[in-house]
Order: structure tokens, then C-alpha cells, then sequence
């Protein structure tokens, strides 16, 4: 039986070295895709910086352009109302064409969920008339 001991304990080792293994693995995996994912975000980040920054330039060009053949403040306004018209366009392209196509369950029934009655149900065992009616 001693015998039998010795093995358990070296099983009981093999399973303990195994699952460090195993957790020590599964760490360095998380840690390299999380840096990857870090670096990602950055870079994300970082061009729509540039991006707002360079929109701002446009602007600024566009106002200044204006400018040349207008007053100031008319180049100002003409270059913000430009700018909303783009703002709304990028909004609406931006929503979904149909919007109850979005709450609309996978099964495609068209309702999330089951209409709901128009008075309660009627339990038989109630009378839905009351005792003042009854002679």
C-alpha cells in the first residue's frame, strides 16, 4: 500500500506543476493581448485627434477663403452652417434605416414581446358582474 501512496503523491505533484504551468500560460497570453489591445486604443485615439485637429484646419480654410470676397462674420456663419449641414448628415447616416428592425427579436416575429390585452382575462371562478348583481 506504501507503494500505492507514493504514486498518489506523485500524481497529486504532476497535477499541481501541470495547473501552474497552465495558469502561468494563460497569463502571458491575457498580458500580450491586452498590451496589443493597449496599443490599438492608442493609436485609435491618437488619429482621431489628428483628424479633429486637421477638421479644425479645413475649417479654418474654408472660413479664410470666404473671407476674401466677404465680411468676416458672414464667412463665420456661412462656414457653421456648413458644418452643421455635415454634422447632420453624419448624424442621420449614422442611425438605422428602420428603427423597429433593431428591437425586433432573432426569430423575426416583428414584436419583442407578446401584445398586451385589452382587459384582463376572466378566471371562472370569479363572477366578473359582482355580488350586487346577483337576485
Amino acid at each position: 500500500m506504501d507503494h500505492l501512496d507514493h504514486l498518489e503523491h506523485l500524481d497529486k505533484h504532476l497535477v499541481e506543476e501541470l495547473a501552474q504551468v497552465a495558469r502561468e500560460t494563460v497569463r502571458d497570453e491575457l498580458r500580450e493581448q491586452s498590451r496589443r489591445q493597449r496599443r490599438t486604443a492608442l493609436l485609435y485615439a491618437a488619429s482621431g485627434a489628428v483628424a479633429l485637429y486637421a477638421g479644425g484646419a479645413l475649417a479654418l480654410a474654408l472660413g479664410l477663403g470666404l473671407a476674401a470676397g466677404l465680411p468676416g462674420w458672414a464667412a463665420a456663419l456661412i462656414t457653421a452652417a456648413i458644418l452643421g449641414v455635415v454634422a447632420y448628415v453624419l448624424r442621420g447616416a449614422a442611425r438605422p434605416k428602420h428603427p423597429h428592425a433593431a428591437a425586433a427579436p432573432p426569430g423575426g416575429s416583428g414584436t419583442p414581446y407578446p401584445p398586451m390585452p385589452s382587459e384582463a382575462p376572466l378566471r371562472p371562478d370569479i363572477d366578473p358582474e359582482g355580488p350586487h348583481h346577483r337576485a
